[in-house]
């Protein structure tokens, strides 16, 4: 009896023995070996066997895109800002092997691409095969704001944002479109009333919060974790676009109200006028672009765009404000050099900074330097022939970007309170007599120039 106990208790271990090796080999050839890609476990800060399957989800998900030439790239800004400070590294190895999961690892519950919408059309096959790779997938879609104009506010559907899901990690994929001022745009995620809301903490995604604008995007590819991935070829721009890439769209249902009520003048002089002040609007945009210098549409060139989607014909100027932190000694002459003599220059940098350059005909450009307080912003406005000092206040404010008359150009974010501090409660009533000195809501006497600086504070041309 305890010689047969003996062999029962060998014969379990021998037993118990082969199913761990066997166990141990399977473990190596799907989750180790190189074949299969390896998957890295020591990552500080979280556990080993979440960062595998993670790392098995984006390797299962590009592989899937792949097989359907979607050409997706990383938009993720946590995996970004890793890479980044890497960069160097990855881009000069040739394979990207490291020795641990360093990047896709890390614990999270999303990862996030891009595709740009012109380079693919068959989601169809797409979905049929995740759905047998195991994913649940959920598309989100809204109209399409580029269809949209004052003659039509119908708005075809258009797809903004794919989920890809898992058990243990869900992708989420923005779809970015060309837009008519060359840039790309990608919308919102709005969740309709049918949409589980559950499906992915949807709070927690980097985009969707807001529409956004970026500038069309060159991609490279590196290989990251021992997989092969897209990435924007400047990630610190891409990333400093990022953080400021919130999106208004036009007013058009409000437009049309307005036109409604107030016609728009379709006279000869009107057309060639707005001709006139898009041309000088897309001059001054080049010409600070290209110093680097950040713009917003300011006073009746912003209201034109917030009330009525267009330039107000009998405005006669085109108006931009830029931070003086911002302000550069080379803006002067870089206009100049485009074509647009300076017409007067009041104020000086430290205080009420104004230039005025003169446009074709009698279209002139006004560039108004923006300062701050302690609990608002200001810029500043000077009466050549008294020497007179005007104020006006404005609530602290955001930039975001915009499309106005075929081009990307920023705006306040807080518009309807810029326009109110500006034109007040009834800015939505036309009103062509107007007096800089006196008609706006937020204009403040600032004293006079001292006389003996008149010759820098007061130069007209």
């Amino acid at each position: 009896m305890q010689r047969i106990n003996k062999n029962v208790v060998l014969a379990l271990l021998t037993l118990t023995s082969s199913v761990f090796l066997l166990f141990q080999l399977y473990y190596y050839k799907y989750y180790l070996s190189p074949k299969n890609g390896a998957v890295f476990s020591k990552v500080k800060g979280s556990q080993s066997g979440q960062d595998g399957i993670q790392w098995h989800v984006i390797k299962k998900f590009l592989g899937l895109v792949s097989s359907h030439n979607v050409p997706v790239y990383l938009i993720d800004p946590l995996v970004l800002r890793l890479i980044q400070k890497d960069y160097e590294q990855l881009s000069s190895s040739s394979d990207g092997m490291s020795p641990e999961c360093k990047y896709f690892c890390a614990a999270r519950d999303f990862t996030t691409f891009a595709l740009l919408d012109k380079t693919w059309k068959h989601e169809v096959n797409l979905f049929r095969a995740a759905e047998k790779m195991g994913f649940q997938w959920l598309k989100i879609q809204n109209k399409d704001p580029r269809l949209e104009g004052m003659d039509d506010l119908s708005g075809t559907e258009i797809p903004l944002h794919y989920i890809f899901k898992l058990p243990a990690h869900a992708i989420h994929l923005v779809v970015f479109y060309e837009r008519n001022g060359n840039y790309v745009w990608h919308g919102p995620l709005r969740l309709k009333q049918n949409i589980d809301r559950k499906f992915v903490p949807f709070r927690k995604l980097h985009f969707g919060r807001y529409a956004g604008a970026y500038n069309k995007p060159e991609v490279l590819q590196l290989s990251i974790d021992d997989l092969k991935v897209q990435i924007p070829k400047n990630l610190s721009q891409f990333l400093e676009e990022m953080s400021h890439s919130r999106f208004l769209e036009c007013r058009y249902r409000e437009a049309r109200a307005f036109f409604q009520l107030y016609p728009g003048d379709a006279s000869l002089d009107a057309v060639e006028f707005r001709k006139k002040a898009k041309a000088l609007l897309h001059l001054a945009a080049l010409t600070l672009n290209n110093l680097g210098v950040r713009f917003w549409l300011s006073s009746g060139t912003c209201l034109g765009w917030y009330r009525q989607c267009n330039i107000i014909p009998y405005s006669k100027d085109v108006d931009l404000g830029v931070f003086i932190q911002d302000y550069k000694y080379d803006i002067i002459p870089a206009f100049q050099r485009a074509g647009l003599p300076l017409k007067h220059k009041f104020g000086k940098v430290e205080d009420s900074l104004e230039l005025s350059f003169q446009g074709e005909d009698d279209v002139k450009l006004d560039i108004f330097f923006f300062y701050e307080g302690d609990d608002h912003i200001w810029n500043g406005g000077t009466q050549a022939k008294s020497g007179k000092k005007f104020k006006y206040l404005f609530p602290k404010f955001t930039l975001c970007w915009t499309e106005f008359v075929e081009l990307k150009v920023h705006v306040p974010c807080e518009t309807l309170q810029y326009v109110e501090a500006n034109y007040g409660k009834d800015w939505k009533v036309p009103v062509k007599v107007w007096d800089w000195k006196s008609s706006p809501s937020n204009v403040q006497y600032n004293g006079m120039w001292p006389v003996d600086e008149w010759d820098d504070v007061i130069q007209v041309y």
